[in-house]
């Protein structure tokens, strides 16, 4: 697993943090409601007599991040930052994986679609209050997609897919697949984002 990538600010920010801390406490990432949609990272301070053998070390200068093995898969490619600014200083958090578990390169290719939907696409779309389901792929590429919430009656649904999520998609998985369906029953009313 490659370490949870935390910059030289806020390695800087933990040490300050931990040098007024009980000797040997270190900190802890972890994920609330990992894999779901209401996922949430956080970071704590780890005394040493909460350690448990399951949890994995990553080594930093002068301290330890432990996280635990349920939230392990959900923290890949997760970054920590300190941002000062005139109003004041924060610790950023972002773990594109928590809501979902990252994909091996070789899993199927459903799989792999699925994870780019609900990684890049439908949090681009959840800013209209909507989001995409992957149905199934046909046996000539074609991904079967429904649209659901804002999208659902929509009048730019069709700019959406064929532009948007299909140029996406296509992109990247150029050699498996080859266009988009939109099987959704499109019904107009209040629900819809214009």
């Amino acid at each position: 697993m490659d370490n949870i990538r935390i910059s030289l600010a806020a390695q800087a920010h933990f040490q300050k943090l931990l040098a007024h801390q009980e000797e040997g406490t270190h900190i802890r990432i972890f994920v609330v409601n990992p894999g779901k949609p209401n996922a949430e990272c956080g970071v704590s301070y780890c005394p040493p007599n909460t350690v448990e053998d399951t949890d994995v070390e990553m080594v930093y200068d002068g301290f330890s991040a432990f996280v635990d093995e349920v939230s392990l898969p959900f923290l890949a490619e997760a970054e920590i930052d300190f941002v000062e600014e005139d109003l004041g200083s924060q610790l950023t958090l972002k773990a594109p994986n928590a809501k979902i578990k990252k994909v091996a390169d070789d899993a199927p290719l459903i799989e792999r679609v699925d994870y780019v939907i609900q990684t890049q696409i439908n949090p681009q779309l959840a800013s209209h209050g909507g989001r995409i389901t992957l149905i199934d792929i046909t046996p000539e590429g074609i991904a079967i997609l429904q649209f659901g919430g804002g999208c659902n009656g929509c009048s730019m649904v069709d700019v959406t897919l064929k532009d948007g999520i299909e140029k996406e998609l296509l992109n990247q998985f150029p050699n498996e697949l080859s266009g988009t369906q939109d099987v959704t029953e499109h019904q107009r009313g209040e629900h819809s984002f214009y």
